[in-house]
C-alpha cells in the first residue's frame, strides 16, 4: 500500500478543482452564446447581417396615430412580424432578413389601410420610411328609400294648387305627370274645396252672374235682388258640380277627377285624348273606365238646380239642357287644356311647357279602350 504525503495530496486536490472550474466556465460560455439566438430570429445562411425597418404613422394632417397595427410580411405567409405604434406613432422592426421583398400593411380604426411598396434590405441596412400617411376611411351608408303613396300624392296636389293660367286663373285639376299617384279621399275633397273658394273662382261666378243678368235668365228679375239671386244660384251650381263630380263621386267610385295632359303625339291623337277625357276617367287602380264621376256630377248639379231656380225655369228639359251645356263646356275645357292653357300655366312661379313624358304614339285612353 502506497501512502502519499500530506503535501502531495493537497496538490492533487487543488489541480482537480482547477480543471473543474475551467470546464464549468467553458460550458457557461457555450450556454450564453446559444441563448442569444432565439428561435424567432433567423440568421441568413450566407452570413449576411440582419437589417432594421422603422417609421412613423401619421394622418393627413401630420398628427401621429397611436395604436395603429403595423404588419411586415414577406412572400412566405409564415414570415410575418406585427407591432403596434406608440403614442408618437413610431414603429420599429429588428432582425429583418436582407434580400427579401417585404411589404408593410398598416391599419388603424377610422382610417383606410396603407400598404407600402416592396421593401428589400441589403445586408445590415437600417431603413427609415417616410411619407406614411393614413387617409380617413370612406364610409358607405345604405339608405333604403320607400315610396309612400300618400306623401307622394300630397306633394302632387301641393304642386297642382300652384298652377294658374297666366298666374291668375286656377288650373288645379290638371296633372302634367302621366304617372301621377292616385289621390286619397281627403285630397280629392281638399282639391275641390280649394277650387270652390278661390277668389278668382268667386270673381268668375260674379262675371257669369252679370252675363245672366244681362240675358235675364233665370227669371229672377232685374236689379240688385235679381243679381244677388243669380249670383247665389251660379255659386250653388259651381259648388255642387265641383264637390259632387270632383270629390264625392270620385271617392265613392275610386276615380281620378283630374285631366291628364298628353302633350305628345300627333294632333289627331291629342284631340282624341281631349275629347274622350270627359267620358273616360282613370281609376285609382290606374285603369281607364267610364267617367261616371264627371258625368254624374254634371247631372246631379243640374238636377239640384231644380230646387232653387224659379218655378218657371224648372223642368226635365231644363235639367238635361243644363247637363248637355256643362258636358259641352267640359269638352271645350279639355281641348283648351291640351292645346292652349298648358302653354300659359304658371307652376312654381314660372310658365313651363309640359315636357313630353310618353312616346309620341302613346295615347293611354285610346289604347285602353281599344280605339
Amino acid at each position: 500500500m502506497i501512502f502519499l504525503k500530506p503535501q502531495r495530496r493537497c496538490d492533487i486536490v487543488a489541480h482537480s478543482a482547477l480543471r473543474f472550474c475551467i470546464r464549468a466556465a467553458i460550458l457557461t460560455f457555450i450556454a450564453l452564446t446559444l441563448s442569444v439566438r432565439t428561435p424567432t430570429q433567423t440568421v441568413p445562411e450566407n452570413g449576411a447581417q440582419l437589417g432594421k425597418v422603422m417609421g412613423t404613422v401619421l394622418d393627413v394632417n401630420g398628427d401621429a396615430i397611436a395604436g395603429a397595427t403595423v404588419v411586415l410580411g414577406g412572400p412566405d405567409s409564415t414570415d410575418r412580424h406585427i407591432v403596434v405604434t406608440g403614442e408618437n406613432g413610431f414603429f420599429e422592426f429588428d432582425d429583418v432578413n436582407p434580400g427579401v421583398a417585404n411589404r408593410l400593411v398598416i391599419s388603424a380604426t377610422g382610417f383606410a389601410n396603407w400598404t407600402s411598396p416592396a421593401i428589400t434590405l441589403t445586408s445590415g441596412e437600417f431603413k427609415s420610411l417616410g411619407g406614411i400617411e393614413l387617409a380617413i376611411a370612406k364610409q358607405e351608408t345604405t339608405v333604403l328609400v320607400t315610396s309612400n303613396p300618400v306623401e307622394a300624392a300630397t306633394e302632387q296636389v301641393r304642386a297642382q294648387e300652384k298652377q294658374r293660367v297666366l298666374g291668375i286663373i286656377p288650373n288645379f285639376y290638371v296633372s302634367y305627370d302621366p304617372n301621377a299617384v292616385a289621390l286619397t279621399t281627403k285630397l280629392k275633397f281638399e282639391l275641390a274645396l280649394k277650387v270652390s273658394v278661390d277668389p278668382v273662382t268667386i270673381a268668375g261666378i260674379a262675371l257669369v252672374s252679370g252675363a245672366k243678368q244681362a240675358a235675364n235668365t233665370p227669371n229672377y228679375g232685374q236689379g240688385a235682388a235679381g243679381f244677388g239671386k243669380r249670383f247665389g244660384a251660379t255659386a250653388a251650381d259651381s259648388f255642387t258640380g265641383t264637390m259632387i263630380g270632383g270629390a264625392i263621386l270620385p271617392s265613392v267610385l275610386h276615380q281620378d277627377p283630374r285631366y291628364f295632359y298628353q302633350g305628345t303625339g300627333t294632333t289627331k291623337s291629342r284631340i282624341r285624348h281631349a275629347l274622350l277625357s270627359p267620358f273616360i276617367a282613370r281609376g285609382d287602380n290606374g285603369k281607364y273606365q267610364p267617367n261616371y264621376s264627371s258625368l254624374g256630377g254634371d247631372l246631379a248639379s243640374s238636377a239640384l238646380a231644380n230646387f232653387y231656380y224659379p218655378r218657371s225655369n224648372r223642368s226635365a228639359g231644363f235639367v238635361f239642357g243644363n247637363f248637355a251645356i256643362q258636358t259641352a263646356e267640359r269638352v271645350g275645357a279639355t281641348l283648351a287644356q291640351e292645346f292652349v292653357l298648358g302653354r300659359f300655366t304658371h307652376r312654381g312661379g314660372h310658365i313651363k311647357r309640359a315636357s313630353p313624358s310618353r312616346p309620341p304614339s302613346d295615347n293611354p285612353v285610346s289604347q285602353d279602350l281599344g280605339y
